[in-house]
């Protein structure tokens, strides 16, 4: 990059260090990376499939618990309430003491958390499993992606960032049709067969990830905190309007999808075979929606893909408005699920706005808006206790909306956007 870039007036915020200089790095050897990413895969599978059962499996767990609907939604409130903390807590651990380390410690936490909720016999007890799952869970995230933005150049970080919700969302689809064929039978069978594997799985890591990539030790600064490095003078702002952007998304996503499979069955009055695969139908969307905007986040620039947000509000109108047949449905529901995976590139973005050595810790900011998602289920179960299920479900179009206009307000790290010059500093 030129010494004629832009210079910003705060440091930092407009460094690309990944996108202005795409072959720095100590990457390991294609064939190690491409081994060591598979395994990130197959952690992101069983991870998908764990976080996602508070959502999908919420109808049946809501009819053994005998729990009302604001009771039923608070599971996922006391789920991003633990992946909250474990992404700050678990993202800081990685920076500090190893991805590896840290890889292997979330992967045996989340399979034995989940596997604990078939013992779960009050609305206490499902909130107390919940929480804990999410403590684990909410780190994996940064260590994902703190480990695979050092395994290749960061000009195909998008690319990888969309495989990596290919496989999130194969693991929703799964679930779904898994939903339907066994929900009716023994549900809690599904929490077995995703909590089980990674906690088999784990010790791979210590051999599949690279310790190129691995990351550890003090941080730059000299702070005991990593975490206080994205609060210093000219990162404050920023790193508020991206919790503020994360908290939007993940609000907007709960009040919709969170409530889906109940709003079909309950509103729409749907059998759990058609529930089943209209959330397969959004989910396979949501992958081949992943690899378009992985690629645009590449060529065209990471806020490129707000456009996606803006969408996905006005889909979700649609789909609340039209007829309860399926292939209407299943189509609204597709384009939706296209757009939501606009976030795809999120990953690779943190990284690149703050200096490499924070790259977990700058990822776990992804999670940091679960501080407002959490009351997502809370507000929309009183709404919809007081106004209809699918009216509240309707305000997730007008936080879409908003989370994509904060996004197209924060900073660039392509050196050649399509929407604006790249905000890149040496």
């Amino acid at each position: 990059m030129s010494s004629s870039a832009a210079v910003e007036r705060e440091p930092i915020i407009a460094r690309a260090s990944a996108a202005a200089e795409p072959d720095a790095g100590n990457y390991p050897p294609t064939i190690r990376a491409v081994l060591a990413f598979a395994f990130l895969l197959v952690a992101e599978f069983f991870y998908g499939w764990a976080w996602n059962t508070v959502d999908v499996l919420r109808p049946w767990l809501r009819d053994s618990l005998h729990l009302t609907l604001t009771q039923a939604g608070s599971g996922y409130s006391a789920q991003g309430a633990g992946a909250l903390i474990g992404a700050i807590v678990m993202g800081q651990l990685a920076d500090r003491f190893g991805r590896r380390n840290m890889l292997v410690v979330v992967m045996i936490g989340y399979g034995l958390s989940l596997i604990a909720g078939v013992a779960v016999q009050s609305y206490a007890h499902y909130l107390a499993q919940r929480f804990v799952l999410g403590l684990f869970m909410g780190g994996i995230f940064p260590i994902v992606v703190g480990i695979y933005t050092g395994l290749f150049r960061s000009n195909v970080g998008g690319r990888l960032a969309s495989l990596i919700n290919a496989v999130f969302s194969s693991s929703i689809v799964m679930l779904g049709l898994a939903s339907g064929w066994l929900a009716g039978h023994d549900w809690q069978l599904l929490l077995w067969i995703g909590g089980v594997p990674p906690v088999l799985l784990s010790v791979i890591a210590w051999f599949a990830i690279p310790a190129s990539s691995d990351g550890g030790g003090p941080t730059r600064s000299g702070t005991k905190l990593p975490i206080l490095e994205l609060f210093r003078p000219g990162l404050r702002k920023q790193t508020l309007l991206l919790a503020a952007l994360t908290g939007l998304n993940f609000f907007s996503y709960q009040a919709y999808s969170g409530w889906l499979t109940t709003y079909l069955r309950d509103i729409r009055g749907l059998s759990a075979v058609t529930i089943g695969d209209l959330v397969a139908w959004q989910f396979a969307a949501n992958i081949i929606g992943g690899f378009v905007w992985g690629w645009a986040g590449d060529r065209l620039g990471r806020r490129f893909n707000a456009l996606g947000f803006l969408a996905a509000g006005l889909a979700i109108g649609v789909y609340l408005a039209v007829p309860s047949h399926p292939l209407w449905l299943g189509v609204i529901g597709a384009v939706y699920g296209f757009m939501l995976s606009a976030s795809v590139i999120w990953g690779p973005w943190l990284t690149e706005l703050y200096p490499s050595h924070l790259k977990s810790t700058a990822a776990s900011i992804f999670n940091w808006g679960r501080i407002v998602s959490f009351f997502a289920p809370l507000i929309t179960g009183a709404l919809a206790d007081r106004f209809g299920l699918g009216l509240s479900m309707g305000v997730s179009a007008v936080t879409f909306a908003i989370a994509g206009l904060i996004w197209l307000s924060l900073p660039e790290t392509h050196p050649r956007p399509f929407l604006g010059r790249g905000r890149v500093k040496r």
